[in-house]
């Protein structure tokens, strides 16, 4: 069987972390799909416009390799892994990915969408409709995911933290306050609550405080495990100060905004 992407998913999700673990965990964070011109595939959208959701069906494109069995985010109680087939892990025999993401418009070969777990740059292999009364099954059994450890935890913001988030987002298509929401909503960061083992995230469990990191950017942020609650206290540049000197390599090219940044 031959399979060629018929268009491109692009978003702001640009390194794997990014993604969330749910597309429906990142309202608000609308992308497009750019499906090839000359194909016809403008009379193969007609109709589509009525549906408020639709399967995308992509290609994993950034996963090499697969395996038999994964780590769930919040596991099921009393086992580390759990079958590859019994998961939505990006590592499978064939690359291959399903998401159910909101339709907003369709303008000629552009579908605009939101609440999408892909990567910018994302092969789209083909696209169908979510069709509730086919599709939706909200009282099928969903197996170790019910025993999962770990109920949402609330994530709040200082004052500090939320000023400096607004400012980042003005400046930049970066959100830190939705990243860390996805990141850090579950819970299950240790043994008992945080995974420190986890890159990115850094704990003091002594001090019930820890650091995530998002691209060049940190998040230092405070956890009660009783209240099963996070307050994101402050954001840091990731650089140095001789890394943000005059002249120095821009690798992501951003230490102007952080520059900037460090102004505030």
């Amino acid at each position: 069987m031959e399979v060629t992407p018929i268009g491109v998913f692009y978003g702001d999700a640009v390194y794997k972390y990014d993604a969330p673990r749910q597309g429906r965990l990142f309202a608000g964070h609308p992308g497009r799909i750019e499906l090839k011109p000359g194909m016809n595939f403008e009379t193969a959208l007609r109709d589509l416009e009525g549906f408020e959701r639709i399967w995308v069906i992509f290609q994993f494109h950034e996963n090499e390799g697969w395996r038999p069995t994964t780590r769930p985010p919040v596991p099921p109680k009393g086992k580390d892994r759990v079958g590859t087939f019994a998961s939505r892990s990006p590592y499978r025999p064939n690359p291959i990915g399903l998401s159910c993401v909101r339709l907003l418009k369709v303008e000629g070969l552009t579908l605009y969408v939101d609440e999408a777990d892909l990567l910018n740059e994302t092969p789209v292999l083909d696209i169908k409709p979510y069709i509730p009364m086919a599709d939706a099954f909200p009282d099928a059994k969903a197996g170790w995911v019910e025993e999962q450890v770990g109920d949402l935890w609330n994530i709040e913001m200082s004052e500090e933290f939320a000023a400096q988030n607004r400012w980042i987002s003005e400046n930049s298509a970066f959100d830190l306050f939705s990243f860390a929401q996805v990141q850090l909503s579950r819970g299950n960061f240790s043994k008992d609550v945080f995974d420190s083992s986890r890159r990115r995230l850094t704990i003091d469990e002594k001090a019930c405080t820890g650091v995530l990191a998002y691209r060049t950017f940190r998040i230092h942020f405070s956890y009660n495990e009783q209240e099963r609650k996070v307050v994101l206290l402050r954001i840091a540049s990731g650089y140095t100060a001789e890394d943000l000197k005059p002249g120095a390599e821009d690798k992501y090219g951003d230490k102007d905004l952080h520059r900037n940044f460090l102004l505030l």
